[in-house]
């Protein structure tokens, strides 16, 4: 049986922080959520275009409850000035949903140096995470989504700088995916080890048309051809939303695993495993590299300590 929006049960009095709320799946999450009950939180980096979001979601659900909050995570002074808002707010999380990123970047750096993609789909959303940690693991039966893709298939380390002293955007998008991957694989271990019933999860939307790739128009080889395809045919975002919607949602859904479109590209959201060899050391490095980079960590036990 497929799964749409009519199957999110009642979100009421849930707390749900979603990155990247602005446009796109980001919108489509918030919308549906505070369509649902739920109090939104929209993440964003331009207020303008957010402002202009929070009006779709009020028109689509008039009286729904939500608020913008600036969020740039390219900057790390941006995210922890963003989470402090968040928590000053708000002592509980239910629902954390790390959507936003880039894809396939010219050559850059964050405001913090760090590789542009890498910054902005991994290393922000981890200092983001580790900020609101406190009010996570305090909330029962909370859930951290994170947004990958299948391009994390091609992801072969996690590696701060480009590969042999040159930029290769497909390489750097193909790795932050998979850190986003393990990211999520790492949480949810290490809110089991806990004892805890929060859960972290992925999710990826297949080929959906959304603006994530509106300025390839220089994509070539078998890149162009999937992106010339997710142009024409993809699945609408309404569609592609429902994978991480039903990671956030489904009462039956657990932690470790990926939900993403039955035939892979398109169709409805469906649990996937998540089996690769190597997961177990690729974490370890990700948590180091990540904590090193950033200075910060994401430590469960510390912050059921502290709560």
């Amino acid at each position: 049986m497929s799964w749409s929006m009519a199957d999110i049960p009642d979100q009421s009095g849930r707390v749900a922080v979603v990155t990247g709320a602005n446009r796109g799946l980001g919108l489509a999450t918030a919308t549906a959520l505070a369509g649902k009950g739920a109090h939104v939180v929209m993440a964003a980096r331009d207020r303008s275009r957010a402002g202009a979001a929070l009006a779709h979601l009020h028109a689509a659900h008039p009286g729904a409850s939500a608020e913008i909050v600036e969020l740039d995570l390219g900057s790390l002074a941006s995210v922890e000035r963003a989470a402090g808002q968040i928590l000053a707010a708000h002592s509980r999380i239910d629902l954390l949903i790390n959507n936003a990123g880039v894809m396939a970047t010219p050559p850059g750096r964050t405001a913090d140096g760090f590789e542009t993609q890498l910054g902005v789909n991994h290393l922000g959303h981890w200092a983001l995470t580790s900020h609101l940690l406190p009010a996570v693991v305090r909330t029962r039966d909370a859930r951290v989504v994170t947004l990958t893709s299948s391009a994390q298939h091609n992801g072969r380390r996690l590696d701060p700088y480009p590969r042999g002293g040159e930029y290769d955007r497909w390489r750097a998008y193909d790795d932050s995916k998979l850190a986003n991957r393990h990211f999520a694989q790492g949480l949810d271990r290490r809110f089991r080890a806990a004892g805890l019933t929060a859960t972290a999860l992925t999710a990826y939307p297949g080929f959906s048309r959304t603006d994530l790739f509106a300025h390839l128009t220089d994509a070539a080889g078998l890149r162009g051809m999937l992106l010339d395809v997710t142009r024409r045919v993809g699945m609408p975002v309404e569609r592609g939303v429902l994978s991480q919607l039903r990671a956030a949602t489904d009462p039956r859904a657990v932690g470790g695993v990926m939900y993403a479109p039955r035939w892979s590209a398109v169709g409805p959201p469906v649990r996937r495993r998540l089996v690769r060899p190597g997961t177990d050391r690729a974490i370890r490095v990700l948590w180091a590299l990540s904590r090193r980079l950033t200075g910060l960590d994401v430590d469960v036990t510390r912050a059921v300590a502290r709560t």
